[in-house]
């Protein structure tokens, strides 16, 4: 059984790494997202079909995003206007250790797959 502590200490690890924290960091703000649409379906009786006729999408698409894909930007918006929020997104230039370790990992991804 692993326990609560071991794990929260591993977080903690791995957050010590720039770019493995960029990324957690992102996921956070998602999981904002997805509870925000998720807590208003609950609080007004809709399920993914009901909330989808609402906003002009499919079921498809509510069940992605709630799910934390969010590939399509404009599917986004037009759910979380309709319920009230908005879409802002920013550029902000990463850290150089971030860039340099992100540099790193596509060329080794790019190692792997040419071979």
């Amino acid at each position: 059984m692993i326990r609560a502590s071991s794990v929260k200490d591993h977080l903690k690890e791995l957050l010590k790494d720039p770019y493995f924290k960029e990324l957690y960091e992102l996921e956070e703000q998602k999981l904002k997202i997805v509870k925000c649409i998720i807590d208003y379906r609950i609080k007004n009786k809709l399920t993914q079909k009901g909330l989808a006729r609402k906003t002009g999408v499919t079921q498809q698409h509510i069940s992605k995003i709630e799910g934390g894909e969010f590939s399509n930007i404009a599917t986004l918006e037009k759910v979380l206007l309709s319920i009230g929020y908005t879409v802002k997104m920013r550029a902000i230039p990463l850290d150089y250790d971030i860039k340099s370790r992100l540099e790193h990992f596509m060329l080794h991804k790019k190692k792997i797959h040419a071979a």
